[in-house]
């Protein structure tokens, strides 16, 4: 899944749960500017905040590392 996918899952699963950008921020401990950033497609999320959020959510981030040989 690329990023985009992964923000639009988020944003999705928040909207299905009624959670607001203000308490989804404060739940998974990351500031209302950098979720709102985050959903618009703007920012440049680290793992450990799209980590944060997915946990809030309930939702699981896999990593898959490919060989490019």
């Amino acid at each position: 899944m690329h990023q985009k996918e992964l923000i639009s899952v988020i944003k999705e699963r928040r909207k299905v749960l009624g959670v607001t950008q203000e308490h989804l921020a404060d739940l998974a401990g990351v500031g209302l500017r950098t979720l709102k950033s985050i959903e618009s497609g703007k920012g440049n999320p680290t793992f450990e905040t799209m980590s944060k959020l997915a946990d809030v959510l309930g939702l699981e981030i896999k990593l898959v590392v490919r060989s490019t040989t």
